[in-house]
């Protein structure tokens, strides 16, 4: 073969590249009942989200997350959502169920993210609360800090930690970031489309979007099943 023919070979391996489907990742938060994972699951979410923070309503036990995550197959990330947990907390968490990340969603510094990560010995996400005054250039300097992180979840600044279904101006999030970013806030079947296509993220996260309208915690399979299709649509776009 000719340099003619290996260069025109490699160009068409590196047209068939360029032309490779865009996969959005997919975590399903806040999930409380084997029915919800079991759904999760067979809809090809990437991860599952539970809560171990008891003031949540999304919340579960140890015995509760063990027996959810009894049957999820290889290749499906189990994310525990800590907020301003205790090393002890995270310790017993960690060792009992069987998590593959750990999402931090509260006050934590950059230095106690890590030391709990250390406790548990796995990978960390860290949720960067978006508010109206937020300005790109802040959202950079705390990348930064929290560079030890697997990956930036952006929500939307709330009172509480999290899942308030409340949207954030995604313009805010600098390009630079979005191959870090787990983008959450408010999403739904109706949104998601436009936030991906606006911010281009490693991943969406859902919590309140999926569910019975004012039923925290109770997720609607109908909505779960909804929203996975309407990122598969935007990705084949």
């Amino acid at each position: 073969m000719n340099s003619t023919e290996n260069l025109a070979n490699e160009s068409h391996e590196g047209a068939q590249q360029q032309a490779a489907p865009r996969r959005t990742r997919i975590k399903l938060c806040g999930l409380s009942k084997p029915g919800d994972v079991s759904r999760a699951i067979d809809l090809g979410a990437d991860a599952i989200g539970l809560v171990f923070y008891p003031p949540s309503p999304r919340s579960v036990s140890v015995a509760q997350a063990v027996e959810l995550v009894h049957d999820v197959p290889p290749f499906v990330s189990v994310v525990g959502l800590f907020v301003n947990a205790t090393p002890d907390w995270i310790r017993e968490v960690a060792s009992n169920v069987g998590l593959t990340l750990l999402q931090f969603h509260g006050d934590e510094t950059p230095e106690q993210c890590e030391s709990l990560a250390g406790v548990a010995g796995l990978p960390w996400l860290r949720a960067l609360r978006v508010a109206a005054d937020t300005q790109p250039a802040d959202l950079v300097k705390s990348a930064l800090s929290y560079s030890s992180a697997s990956g930036l979840l952006f929500d939307t600044h709330v009172e509480g930690y999290g899942g308030g279904g409340k949207v954030f101006d995604w313009s805010l999030i600098p390009a630079e970031l979005a191959r870090r970013a787990v983008l959450s806030g408010g999403l739904n079947a109706q949104n998601v489309s436009e936030a991906i296509h606006r911010v281009r993220p490693y991943a969406v996260d859902v919590s309140s979007g999926i569910e019975t309208p004012g039923a925290k915690g109770v997720k609607d399979h109908a909505r779960m099943a909804a929203f996975v299709r309407a990122v598969r649509a935007a990705d084949a776009e």
